[in-house]
């Protein structure tokens, strides 16, 4: 019982620590931000990871539950019933999850390809909608104001820091009530339904309303994320239901693994931290997150938990001492080669965009002259000496984990 409980505990300490930590308002802005992705991407593994339904679709959920929440919170604050802001999750949450319900209903009848295709028309057709009408979606976007909504035991959430404490209570009450649906018939059968379709059907439970459920369940964790949104930022628009919002979650929940429930948690703090560090820096962080989840795709298809759970056995062995040499030899290398190669894309993009006349560029701290030849030999003779030397040191790195994991 102790051992199951700790993680939470744990987990829970650290995240009420963490303003503590980290007090400016731009890093509580991020957690908050992460949190919410969090959630999202936990919601999407419902679909994905447990009941194998690949959907292009799911941001409507979270865009309809944030619309809903911001509604709610503007007729809150007009009618000052004293609902108080901590609530507010709830109504974008069952209104995603009645939305679900509808669009379920005759979505899920087949699973595969078929439901891909048609989640990606539903996404579509509704985020089309959105922009050309000015009814629910008020022509693409809608604002409110939280302070203004019943204080909540005398706080009105005007501080970040404030914020950050309900999202990340509901964070933790979400994720809890996503893992235990695992834990539940519905959620094993879900696995099974995934797994083998016709012989959960023969062994009498169909697989229509297995998958209905998990799909309603999705939709309703969506909209709280939705709605985290929208009390986070105070606005909502259509960006957050189209179908570049469902590719991002589905790339979160790719990178850090769609077989483990911990995955897309992992996917949500790497790409969170990832976009918001890179974007501050580069306007090419969108190709370094792609060509990041590519690698992943293809040589981790199980996702950054899959890596991290491939070494748990060696660690219980007591022979990771064996590794780490030959880790180093590899990785690091292969890190200079990389970041020789982003730092090649990054001289090509500014010598070709920066203004007339300036030439002076600053590259990993370092300032040079992005039109001179030195920089470009330099740059590439790292990324030719990297990939050699880690090409080399891998097949050492190989028989070295054969070893390590050898019985």
């Amino acid at each position: 019982m102790i051992k199951s409980i700790a993680p939470w505990l744990i987990a829970a300490a650290f995240l009420l620590a963490l303003p503590h930590i980290f007090a400016s308002n731009s890093a509580i802005t991020i957690m908050n931000q992460m949190a919410v992705t969090i959630v999202f991407a936990l919601s999407y593994n419902m679909l994905l990871g447990q009941a194998g339904m690949l959907s292009f679709g799911h941001a409507i959920y979270m865009g309809l539950g944030g619309y809903f929440a911001i509604y709610s919170m503007n007729w809150l604050s007009v009618t000052q019933i004293p609902i108080p802001l901590p609530f507010l999750p709830i109504f974008g949450g069952l209104f995603s999850l009645g939305i679900a319900m509808i669009i379920g209903s005759f979505s899920i009848r087949r699973a595969g390809v078929v439901f891909a295709m048609i989640s990606l028309g539903i996404v579509e057709l509704i985020a089309s909608y959105a922009i050309i009408t000015y009814g629910f979606f008020n022509g693409g976007g809608v604002g409110g104001d939280r302070t203004y909504v019943s204080p909540f035991f005398g706080i009105e959430f005007l501080q970040q820091s404030e914020v950050y404490y309900l999202v990340i209570f509901w964070l933790m009450l979400s994720t809890l009530l996503m893992y235990l649906f695992t834990r539940t018939p519905i959620g094993r059968m879900a696995n099974a339904v995934r797994d083998n379709p016709e012989r959960a059907e023969f062994v009498g439970y169909s697989g229509y309303w297995v998958r209905f459920y998990s799909f309603c369940g999705a939709g309703f964790f969506a909209g709280i994320a939705g709605s985290l949104f929208a009390v986070t930022y105070e606005i909502t628009t259509v960006e957050n239901l189209n179908v570049e919002a469902s590719g991002t979650i589905l790339m979160v929940t790719f990178l850090g693994g769609v077989g483990f429930f911990f995955g897309p948690i992992i996917g949500a703090v790497v790409f969170t931290i990832l976009s918001t560090i890179l974007g501050l820096h580069t306007e090419l962080w969108h190709m370094y997150i792609g060509a990041l989840f590519v690698a992943t795709v293809m040589f981790f298809p199980s996702g950054l938990a899959g890596v991290l759970a491939m070494h748990g056995p060696v660690l219980r062995s007591g022979r990771v001492a064996g590794v780490i040499g030959p880790y180093l030899q590899t990785l690091v290398p292969a890190a200079i080669s990389i970041l020789a190669l982003a730092g090649l894309c990054e001289v090509l993009l500014y010598s070709r965009n920066a203004p007339l006349g300036e030439t002076q560029m600053t590259l990993y701290w370092l300032s040079f002259d992005s039109h001179s030849v030195a920089p470009w030999i330099v740059l590439a003779v790292l990324f030719v000496a990297g990939f050699w030397l880690a090409q080399r040191a891998a097949p050492g790195l190989a028989a070295a984990w054969g070893e390590a994991t050898k019985p």
